[in-house]
């Protein structure tokens, strides 16, 4: 297979990449090769309209997918760290998407940046594949579902959109649930996964720090004001109400002051 030699075709290498060790490998060759100045800064195939999935797990509905097991419980703490994983692979494709799909036209430090995210995710994948490897399983063991990618349809057509959905409400709401999630671990004795979910919170604040700087970038010249265009946006475009608890602390250093989301809790049901 000829490498690639565009920015896209690197992005599209990734989100073609079906097998989680290929996925990893290509986010990991992406970023590096750009670093290294191999990669032209040109957009010139298109994105899939999917990503190569694995043959399992088994994608279910979210309301279809089963009970985790007795809280505290080996299998609830394996259940959830294989709900990580699957976040943490859909993130590798969500980076690489919003690389190649939306990259025309910006700075190549937008590019850049999101191919960079790509990598980090999918460093974050291979620690929690480890943990669950640990335990005596791997990812794919059990169902999961595909909301993520569902959103990440949903703002195809549109930078703004996508910027505002994926990196400031979804991957916002880890910054939220991972402390308890952490604290968890530590209660049941899981000092490993405990670290490397801690690691995981440190990274996703640089992650939602560069979709809000991107998001203020391009709405710029519309000379639209950010939290105004940032609450229209997630008013049209994500299901339900941003609810608390909230991590107030990480969300400010990630440029989302309460003003930006404690609106957007407000209940929206007609």
């Amino acid at each position: 297979m000829t490498a690639p030699a565009t920015v896209a075709q690197a992005a599209r290498s990734i989100l073609e990449a079906a097998e989680p060790e290929a996925k990893m490998a290509a986010a990991l060759a992406a970023r590096h090769r750009l670093r290294a100045g191999d990669l032209l800064p040109v957009f010139d195939v298109p994105m899939p309209d999917r990503p190569a999935r694995p043959g399992a797990p088994l994608l279910l509905p979210p309301a279809s997918m089963p009970r985790r097991g007795r809280a505290g419980s080996p299998r609830a703490r394996f259940a959830l760290l294989h709900a990580l994983a699957h976040i943490e692979f859909n993130a590798i494709d969500l980076a690489a998407d919003i690389a190649g799909r939306f990259g025309a036209g910006m700075p190549p430090a937008f590019a850049a940046d999101w191919l960079a995210i790509a990598a980090e995710e999918a460093t974050h994948f291979g620690w929690l594949q480890g943990l669950l490897r640990e335990a005596g399983g791997g990812y794919g063991d059990l169902p999961a579902h595909d909301g993520l990618w569902e959103a990440a349809a949903a703002t195809a057509h549109s930078l703004e959109a996508r910027l505002a959905i994926v990196p400031q409400v979804l991957e916002a709401r880890g910054l939220d649930v991972t402390p308890a999630m952490v604290a968890r671990f530590r209660a049941a004795g899981d000092m490993a996964a405990a670290r490397v979910l801690g690691r995981i919170l440190a990274d996703e604040v640089g992650h939602v720090a560069t979709g809000n700087r991107w998001f203020r970038w391009a709405i710029r010249e519309s000379g639209a004001e950010p939290v105004t265009r940032f609450q229209a946006l997630v008013r049209a475009h994500f299901r339900g109400n941003v609810k608390p608890p909230f991590n107030i602390s990480a969300r400010a250093k990630a440029g989302l002051t309460t003003d930006w989301y404690l609106p957007l809790g407000e209940d929206r049901s007609p």
